[in-house]
């Protein structure tokens, strides 16, 4: 079939596995020209291995450090006459490509929420890798059931204590407007933390740890974001900042839990605005993301995914360097999005976006293209016009 990008709100329903295949290449290249990492991880695991960041990451270890890696990631998969969710395809580019390079690639698909995925990982890496050096965590997922008890949590894009109203863009029809926000329920709030929050990065560590599978000096990275205060009512004071402080205070539990058995330590890097799946569903955020790229694409200071963590791994995790915190024990990949001369201008602009001035105030087309990136279409090269079999497997 010709497979061209179906969008619908904020996530596109069609991927195309030859340009999925591609924008995965388009990175690893990227590695490649920069070349090593010098005293990279060897042997890393990565949960939620199969987009964004988390791809980005496995990408960096393989190609930047040599590193086997073990992927977890949950997507839908291919059909005879249904494309898959991009993470498949994408899941399935890095092993074809890993395994040209002659590097170690394993991945498993299923909820990473649950135990039994948890002991599958385990017994896997057991028996194929052994200890690993470096545990990724990078899961985004709008629910959890929780393996303990259940019970379902879903988790919710609210504000805390008060209505919140401000302005967002359809990215698809380009137009402008006021939204508001109903404050959350305790409740919501709750299951917010429960699905986004560090609880079950913390029994990943500890079954991990249980289980003799961490090596001598093993760290472990999540990811988060702050961002201005033009966002902070839907983001950092709001559910999911709820959820990222619980991420921070889990960084410190895994971080003593570590340490007290000899191995390295456990931090949360805070990264930069990006175009995500996860990010564009943030009502407001795609709208600064937009204006963010303009800025930051005329200062020749943009970074997308596998520039930031490239950066990450090459400037404080490993090459010879020391990590470098923040008051709160963070490591700040978002320093350049964070400069005052960037933040000020976001501040003077932002009043004056609306529909009319949208093409010329931000970069909404950049934000298309990356958008469209994600699921696999856009990319150099990539014949979209040829009859594509939508069904690939491992």
């Amino acid at each position: 079939m010709i497979l061209r990008p179906k969008v619908r709100g904020f996530v596109c329903v069609t991927a195309h596995p030859v340009g999925c295949a591609a924008h995965v290449q388009e990175q690893i290249d990227y590695i490649r020209r920069l070349g090593p990492i010098k005293n990279g991880p060897k042997r890393v695991l990565v949960i939620g291995a199969s987009t964004g960041y988390g791809l980005a990451s496995r990408i960096t270890a393989a190609f930047g450090s040599g590193a086997a890696t073990f992927g977890v990631f949950y997507d839908r998969p291919s059909e005879e006459d249904r494309p898959a969710t991009p993470g498949w395809y994408n899941t399935i580019g890095f092993e074809r490509a890993a395994k040209n390079a002659g590097l170690h690639a394993r991945s498993l698909n299923g909820d990473a929420f649950s135990d039994a995925i948890k002991q599958q990982t385990m017994e896997l890496i057991q028996n194929e890798m052994g200890p690993v050096d470096l545990v990724v965590y990078s899961l985004a997922s709008p629910r959890r059931v929780h393996p303990k008890t259940g019970v379902v949590h879903k988790s919710v894009l609210k504000p805390i204590g008060q209505l919140y109203t401000n302005k967002t863009v359809d990215t698809d029809l380009g137009i402008v407007s006021n939204i508001t926000i109903e404050p959350a329920t305790n409740e919501e709030i709750a299951d917010t933390v429960a699905v986004m929050g560090g609880e079950d990065w913390e029994m990943w560590m500890q079954a991990l740890q249980t289980a003799g599978l961490l090596a001598p000096g093993a760290t472990s990275v999540a990811y988060s974001y702050i961002g201005p205060e033009v966002t902070w009512p839907i983001y950092r004071n709001g559910t999911i900042g709820a959820a990222k402080n619980d991420l921070e205070r889990a960084a410190r539990r895994i971080d003593a839990l570590l340490k007290a058995h000899g191995y390295g330590r456990a931090f949360v890097s805070i990264n930069k605005a990006l175009v995500t799946q996860a990010s564009s569903a943030i009502p407001v955020v795609p709208l600064y993301i937009s204006l963010l790229y303009k800025i930051m694409k005329a200062q020749g200071t943009h970074e997308g995914c596998i520039e930031q963590i490239q950066r990450l791994f090459a400037t404080q995790m490993y090459h010879g360097s020391a990590l470098d915190f923040d008051e709160g024990g963070r490591v700040r990949l978002d320093d350049r999005e964070m400069q005052p001369v960037v933040q000020r201008q976001i501040v003077d602009l932002w009043p004056q976006i609306t529909t009319e001035t949208l093409g010329e105030l931000t970069d909404i087309q950049g934000y298309r293209a990356e958008f469209l990136k994600l699921f696999g279409f856009g990319l150099a090269g990539v014949d979209y016009e040829a009859q594509t079999d939508p069904h690939v497997t491992f």
